[in-house]
């Protein structure tokens, strides 16, 4: 098999598991509503600390993890903090 067609389904299979596939990155993202945003929900951390999109602009999903609330951008973001929460609390803005 041609080495640059399997190189491009290695880059297609890894880009399809990235939550950034959500939400476009425009200029004018802040006008952009996600149709199911969670709103009035106050989180300890201000980016998704996966993928470091803003919880005040692409709010989703959440979990409580050690009497704190951290919101995310996806339900994909969500389950890789809950893998290893320790490692991304220290991370999390």
């Amino acid at each position: 098999m041609n080495i640059k067609i399997v190189a491009l389904q290695i880059l297609i299979a890894i880009s399809s598991l990235s939550c950034a596939q959500e939400t476009p990155k425009v200029k004018h993202v802040a006008k952009m509503k996600p149709s199911n945003e969670l709103k009035n929900v106050k989180v300890a951390n201000t980016e998704d600390p996966i993928c470091k999109m803003k919880t005040a602009d692409f709010l989703k999903d959440t979990v409580i993890y050690k009497g704190k609330i951290y919101g995310f951008c996806s339900d994909h973001c969500k389950a890789e903090f809950k893998k290893n929460p320790e490692k991304y609390v220290k991370i999390a803005k």
